[in-house]
C-alpha cells in the first residue's frame, strides 16, 4: 500500500513540474471561435403576387436568390416575368417579357452571436427581353368640330412589336430578417438607370419588365420588392474573434494635500 502512495505522489509531482515549465503569457488573449452557416437562400417576391391579385392589368412572378461568399458579402440574383397593360391618353398597350438581374449585396449590420439578419446595400446588372402589343389607339386632332367629346378612333386591331430589349444597372438598399429558423422576410428599394435599349421606331418602350415605367425625358426608374425566402445551409465555416486583454497598470496613490504653512 505504501508503494502505491509513493507512486501517486511521484505522478502528482511530475504533473506539477510540467505545468510550471509552461511559460506565462503576460498579454493573454480572449479568443472566441464559432461557426457560421454558409449556403443558398431561395425565395419569391410577394409584392408581384399581391399586385397581380389586386390588379387585373398586371401579372408578375419573381424568384430571388443569394449565396454567401464570406462574412458580409453575398452573390445575389433575381429572375422574373411580367405582363403589364396600360392606358395612356391616346392608346392602350401591353408589355410582356422576362428579366434577369445579377450582382452582389454587402451586409452592413453587425449581428449578435447567433443572429443572421442583414441590412445591406448592393448593385445589379440587369437585362430584359420583351414585346409590346398596341391594343388600340386614337388620332390626335386639334380640330374638335367633328369629335367634341373625344378623339377619332384609329384602330382596334392589335399590333405586336417583338424583339425588344433593355439593359440597366441598379443600386439596391434592403434588409432581411430571420422570422423563424432559416426563414427570412426581406424588403428592398431599387434605383435603376437604363444603359441601352432596343425599341421599335413606330412605338417606343414605355414599360420594361423588371425596370418599371420608362419616361420620355429620363432613363431613371424606381422599383421595390418584398420577399420571403428560405436559407439552405450547405456548410459551416469557423470565424475567430480575438480580444486582447491589456495589462492593467497598478493603481497609484492619490496625491497628498499640501500642508499649510
Amino acid at each position: 500500500m505504501s508503494r502505491f502512495f509513493i507512486n501517486l505522489l511521484f505522478l502528482l509531482c511530475s504533473c506539477l513540474a510540467l505545468s510550471q515549465s509552461k511559460p506565462i503569457d503576460l498579454n493573454p488573449k480572449d479568443t472566441l471561435e464559432y461557426k457560421q452557416s454558409y449556403g443558398l437562400g431561395l425565395g419569391i417576391d410577394l409584392s408581384r403576387i399581391i399586385t397581380g391579385a389586386l390588379d387585373d392589368n398586371y401579372k408578375g412572378f419573381e424568384i430571388v436568390a443569394d449565396y454567401r461568399l464570406n462574412q458580409n458579402l453575398y452573390l445575389a440574383a433575381e429572375l422574373g416575368n411580367e405582363e403589364k397593360t396600360r392606358q395612356e391618353d391616346l392608346y392602350n398597350f401591353t408589355t410582356s417579357g422576362n428579366y434577369l438581374k445579377l450582382g452582389v449585396n454587402k451586409n452592413t449590420y453587425a449581428n449578435w452571436y447567433g443572429e443572421h439578419n442583414l441590412i445591406y446595400m448592393g448593385a445589379r446588372l440587369a437585362f430584359s427581353t420583351f414585346e409590346n402589343t398596341l391594343n388600340n389607339y386614337q388620332y390626335f386632332d386639334t380640330n374638335r368640330y367633328w369629335n367634341p367629346d373625344g378623339f377619332a378612333n384609329g384602330s382596334d386591331v392589335p399590333e405586336k412589336f417583338s424583339g425588344l430589349s433593355a439593359t440597366w444597372i441598379e443600386a439596391v438598399f434592403g434588409t432581411k430578417i430571420e422570422v423563424i429558423s432559416n426563414v427570412y422576410m426581406g424588403a428592398s428599394i431599387r434605383l435603376g438607370l437604363i444603359l441601352s435599349q432596343k425599341e421599335d421606331e413606330r412605338f417606343p418602350n414605355l414599360y420594361v419588365p423588371g425596370f418599371n415605367k420608362v419616361t420620355w425625358d429620363s432613363n431613371f426608374g424606381v422599383g421595390y420588392n418584398y420577399s420571403i425566402s428560405y436559407f439552405l445551409p450547405l456548410y459551416k465555416k469557423k470565424n475567430k474573434v480575438k480580444k486582447k486583454i491589456e495589462e492593467s497598470a497598478p493603481p497609484q496613490d492619490p496625491p497628498r494635500p499640501k500642508e499649510r504653512l
